[in-house]
C-alpha cells in the first residue's frame, strides 16, 4: 500500500513537470506579469497590526498584520546590527529609501505592492517593475562581475533543472528590505530562486548573506501569482515628483 502511493505521488510530480508552460528550449516559461500579495512590503518579519504615523488619516494609514517571509521567524542581525534598523524604523517617514522613489532593490521589489513583468529570452532575461520604472537584466550565459555597486544589482543567472537561480551582487547597500526598516550593507550577496508550480503560480525564494549585518545566511520565501485581468500590463508609477516635497521642500526660498 505504502510503495503505491509513493508511485501515485512521484507519477503526479512528473505530470506536473510535464504540464507546465515551456519554451522551444524546455525551459519553464515565466514570462508574464506578477505580483506578490502579502504584507511583507511593510515589514518581512512576523508583525501585528499598528497604527499609522499620522492619526489624521484614521484606518487608511494603518499597517496591516502579516505572517512574514522570513524563514525561521527572524532575521539573525549582529547585535551591533540591530540599532541601524531601530533607528531605521524610527525614521521610516522620510528615511525610507521608497518614500524617495529611489529604485527598491533586491529582493525588496518582488514583495512591494506593484506588479512586475519578466520577459524571458535564452541569452537573457528581463524584469521590469512598475515602482519607479526599475528594471534589470539577469545575464543567462555570458556572465560577468559586477563592475561597480547599483541600486538593484548586478544579476547572473542559471537554471538548476526547472528552477531559475539568480546570483545578485553589487548592491549598493543603499536600499532596505521593507517599510519596517530592515536593511543589510553594500556587502549584501542574494541568491534568488524562481520555481513555476503551476502556470500561474511562482514559489519564490531569496537567500541573504552579509557577515557585517548578519550572523549568518537567511532566507525568505513566498509565492507569486500571475496578474489574470484582460490585458494585464505594467502601468507607469514614475514617482519622482510625488518625492520631490520630501527630498527637496527645505530648500524653498521663504
Amino acid at each position: 500500500m505504502r510503495t503505491g502511493l509513493i508511485a501515485l505521488f512521484l507519477c503526479a510530480l512528473t505530470l506536473g513537470a510535464q504540464t507546465l508552460p515551456r519554451l522551444p528550449d524546455g525551459k519553464p516559461n515565466l514570462t508574464g506579469v506578477w505580483q506578490s500579495l502579502s504584507s511583507a512590503y511593510w515589514d518581512i518579519e512576523d508583525h501585528s497590526a499598528q497604527p499609522g504615523a499620522f492619526f489624521q488619516l484614521g484606518a487608511t494609514g494603518a499597517i496591516p498584520a502579516g505572517l512574514g517571509i522570513v524563514e525561521g521567524g527572524a532575521i539573525p542581525y549582529r547585535p551591533e546590527a540591530l540599532p541601524q534598523k531601530q533607528k531605521n524604523r524610527a525614521n521610516r517617514m522620510k528615511d525610507d529609501p521608497e518614500a524617495k522613489c529611489y529604485m527598491p532593490g533586491v529582493p525588496r521589489a518582488t514583495y512591494l505592492p506593484f506588479p512586475f513583468q519578466i520577459i524571458q529570452g535564452t541569452d537573457n532575461i528581463l524584469i521590469a517593475y512598475e515602482f519607479a520604472t526599475a528594471n534589470r537584466t539577469i545575464l543567462m550565459k555570458k556572465h560577468e562581475d559586477a563592475p561597480y555597486d547599483l541600486w538593484m544589482g548586478w544579476s547572473n543567472g542559471r537554471w538548476e533543472g526547472d528552477t531559475l537561480v539568480v546570483d545578485v551582487t553589487g548592491l549598493n547597500g543603499k536600499s532596505w528590505l521593507d517599510r519596517a526598516g530592515n536593511y543589510a550593507s553594500n556587502n549584501v550577496h542574494v541568491v534568488e530562486r524562481y520555481a513555476l508550480t503551476d502556470a500561474n503560480h511562482i514559489q519564490y525564494e531569496a537567500t541573504i548573506e552579509d557577515p557585517t549585518v548578519f550572523t549568518h545566511p537567511w532566507k525568505i520565501s513566498l509565492p507569486l501569482y500571475r496578474r489574470m485581468e484582460k490585458n494585464a500590463q505594467l502601468l507607469e508609477f514614475k514617482c519622482v515628483e510625488f518625492a520631490e516635497e520630501l527630498l527637496y521642500g527645505d530648500l524653498r526660498k521663504k
